[in-house]
């Protein structure tokens, strides 16, 4: 175990294969409540290689050097839009909401420098939604900021919403009903009881999502990231789940009869009471995940 008192103390990382030297230091003083920072507090037992002294962490290591100086500087780097999307990724498992919340206001500076081929502006959104009742029924929105807004309530159905920006937005009872919101980001949203009925979301950043009591009923939800959501109660009945990270989420008393879940990342994840009757976890990784309780009727394991 490694002394919280030695912050200068190196630290040999292997990450996929790529080799890192840093310090605990940087490791833990700009991102307090990261997990790199709780890896390296003093509090955990780190494994090292007992020759080369790495401690090893299975994830891609091409874009680990952008995050270890953004732990050393504070500044994001300049990438495409692709590679952020992939940076993203990274920040959300190792808990970076610094980070985060760096690229998402780089990508929406891009966007406003752009010719926006939405409908709206976030300036319209925030007059329209002074109203009592707010509807968006199929109206563009694609690549629009709405981090942080009251939408709570608002009927979204059948519009498109590719890459919108709805990070720590309010969005309890929205509807969201077969619209396409392929690769938008709803980091922290507050999503309790929205409906997403035969939505496209996937690829979407769900983590951290409020999501108790949503219906995700026949929705698409390949590759998205529901890290550390809460799911409680979600109705995921026929959903898509095939690629898609639920580590750490609390699926408690969720449906999820029907559900696809092949190579779905479900690793310490809460699935008690929840409905798998007949679902197909053969290519489900349930490592560490809670069970107690759960209908598995008919599963296949």
């Amino acid at each position: 175990m490694m002394r919280h008192s030695d912050l200068s103390s190196l630290i040999r990382l292997n990450i996929g294969g790529k080799k890192f030297c840093t310090t605990i230091d940087t490791l833990t003083r700009r991102e307090p409540d990261s997990m790199l920072a709780a890896m390296f507090s003093g509090r955990h037992t780190v494994c090292q290689d007992a020759e080369k002294g790495y401690v090893f962490v299975d994830r891609d290591g091409k874009h680990f050097r952008h995050i270890l100086n953004w732990l050393r500087d504070g500044v994001v780097p300049t990438l495409t839009d692709s590679d952020y999307s992939e940076l993203i990724r990274e920040a959300e498992y190792y808990q970076l909401l610094g980070l985060i919340e760096g690229i998402n206001s780089i990508l929406n500076k891009r966007k406003d420098d752009e010719d926006s081929c939405a409908e709206l502006t976030r300036t319209d959104i925030i007059k329209c939604i002074q109203s009592e009742r707010v509807r968006f029924r199929g109206i563009d929105l694609s690549g629009l900021d709405l981090s942080k807004l009251d939408l709570s309530f608002v009927d979204f159905s059948f519009a498109c919403l590719k890459n919108v920006f709805f990070s720590r937005a309010n969005l309890q009872c929205a509807k969201f009903r077969d619209v396409d919101a392929e690769g938008s980001i709803f980091h922290n949203a507050t999503l309790r009881e929205c409906e997403f009925t035969g939505a496209n979301l996937r690829g979407a950043l769900l983590a951290v999502a409020n999501l108790q009591s949503a219906n995700l009923q026949d929705a698409c939800l390949i590759g998205c990231s529901f890290c550390g959501a809460n799911l409680r109660s979600a109705h995921l009945q026929n959903a898509d789940l095939t690629d898609a990270n639920l580590e750490g989420a609390n699926l408690e008393g969720a449906n999820l009869k029907g559900a696809k879940l092949s190579n779905a990342n479900l690793k310490g994840a809460n699935l008690q009471r929840a409905y798998l009757r007949h679902v197909n976890l053969r290519d489900t990784h349930l490592e560490g995940a809670k069970l107690d309780g759960a209908n598995l009727l008919g599963a296949i394991r």
